[in-house]
């Protein structure tokens, strides 16, 4: 267990010193290279949880601690143990014995005895902590203190139709793990009648998608590398069928990468698609899913807010970047590296795709917005912000098809995260 833990608090000290998670964890994993499957499969769990129930962990970690620690790895460590007494199903007198040996690996001379000490202290005093701390938002909730105001106001003014707490809560689970099956090479129906037959349990949510009672591997998933199914949240699904293709339209994926969406426009209609993303390395991953779908665009190097064509487009897909605050169970470590005056960055940003996106839409053509955000300037705001600008330019009503589960909630173009889905803006907009 302890190679697990040490990897995972190099993974989350780089996080907290401003790394992302998804280049952090693997940076961490090569320090190891001779840490077996199941060692690296535990550390990426508890790097994750660490930081999923981080606002939690680090104030059971203050309480135990008489000033910060100048070590950021052996703060690491504790945060993780810390975790794991309070998350993980290992027994307490293992995860603390595989932590102090963490710590003597370490080197240095204080560290094993403090781990010792702390953790020891923590198991015997973990109820007054609790007590301590059961008025302190962060701890409760896990969020930083900014991003849980803001969801309390924008409840509060009736943006949402459900309290925050619930919002927040949804974050911090699992995520789900939902297929989309590919209706060029099977139907939903017979793909599930397949996962049946190979003993795999999974709920048809509807349309395209198909939701795994357990998650699996890729490799493992039926049809995967074939190209019959695809890993897609069921709220990114809706995206496709919300722009209103027909045949033998020009339409424009802007900001595909990694390609979902651009996959799944395909699947569904015989368009002419550009895919459109301002980032070499992604757009060739944008190039092997097509290639393993079987499907051809025409894959495009340039950013959105200045990119030009020759002939308009009939629709575009404008999945704008975000501060991702809607899918936070997936990027866990997105809560503690943003931070509020990020939203200003980002609503220009996609102010200036928006604006450049809507010069090349045909007369009479449609425009869907995307967001995976729940903060309303990056939403709706912008939206109306938009609209005041452009006076060609009509808010649609998002008309859910007979494919789409009619009981999809969309309050005013917000997909609240839920159990199923994650969280996403949608805004479908036609030229005049």
């Amino acid at each position: 267990m302890y190679i697990s833990q040490q990897i995972a608090a190099i993974a989350v000290s780089n996080v907290l010193a401003g790394r992302n998670l998804t280049l952090a964890l693997p940076e961490a994993l090569k320090l190891y290279p001779n840490a077996t499957p199941q060692q690296r499969g535990a550390a990426a769990d508890l790097s994750y949880g660490t930081l999923r129930f981080y606002g939690e962990v680090n104030a059971y970690l203050t309480q135990l601690l008489e000033k910060p620690l100048s070590n950021e790895h052996i703060t690491a460590l504790l945060l993780v143990a810390i975790y794991q007494l309070l998350h993980d199903k290992a027994d307490d007198f293992t995860v603390v014995n595989q932590a102090v040996k963490a710590a003597g690996d370490a080197k240095p001379k204080w560290a094993k005895g403090l781990v010792n000490g702390v953790l020891r202290n923590f198991l015997r005093q973990k109820e007054q902590l609790k007590e301590a701390i059961k008025t302190d938002e962060v701890a409760l909730y896990s969020y930083p203190q900014w991003w849980i105001d803001k969801l309390k106001k924008q409840c509060s003014a009736a943006q949402y139709p459900c309290a925050f707490q619930s919002i927040l809560e949804t974050g911090n689970l699992h995520p789900p793990m939902t297929l989309r099956v590919n209706r060029r090479q099977t139907s939903t129906e017979a793909y599930l009648q397949l996962l049946a037959r190979q003993g795999i349990e999974a709920v048809h949510v509807s349309a395209d998608a198909v939701m795994l009672t357990k998650p699996l591997p890729v490799e493992q998933i039926p049809g995967f590398v074939d190209g019959v199914v695809s890993v897609q949240d069921y709220g990114a699904q809706l995206a496709a069928h919300l722009l209103d293709l027909q045949p033998n339209m020009r339409v424009l994926d802007a900001c595909a990468a990694p390609g979902g969406k651009t996959g799944h426009i395909l699947e569904l209609a015989d368009v002419s698609l550009t895919a459109l993303d301002n980032d070499a390395s992604r757009l060739k991953r944008v190039e092997s899913n097509l290639k393993r779908l079987n499907l051809n665009a025409n894959l495009q190097l340039g950013d959105a807010a200045t990119y030009k064509a020759d002939k308009p487009f009939d629709r575009i897909l404008a999945d704008v970047p975000c501060t991702a605050s809607g899918i936070v169970r997936r990027h866990v470590d997105i809560k503690w590296l943003r931070r509020e005056t990020d939203i200003a960055t980002f609503t220009q940003q996609q102010s200036a795709i928006l604006q450049q996106m809507w010069q090349l839409l045909a007369k009479g053509g449609k425009l869907l917005y995307v967001t995976c955000s729940i903060f309303n300037e990056e939403n709706q705001q912008q939206i109306d912000n938009f609209l005041q600008k452009n006076a060609d330019a009509t808010q649609l009503p998002l008309l859910l098809t007979n494919d789409i589960d009619k009981n999809t909630y969309i309050f005013n173009g917000q997909l609240i995260p839920n159990t199923q889905h994650d969280g996403f803006f949608y805004a479908l907009l036609q030229k005049d």
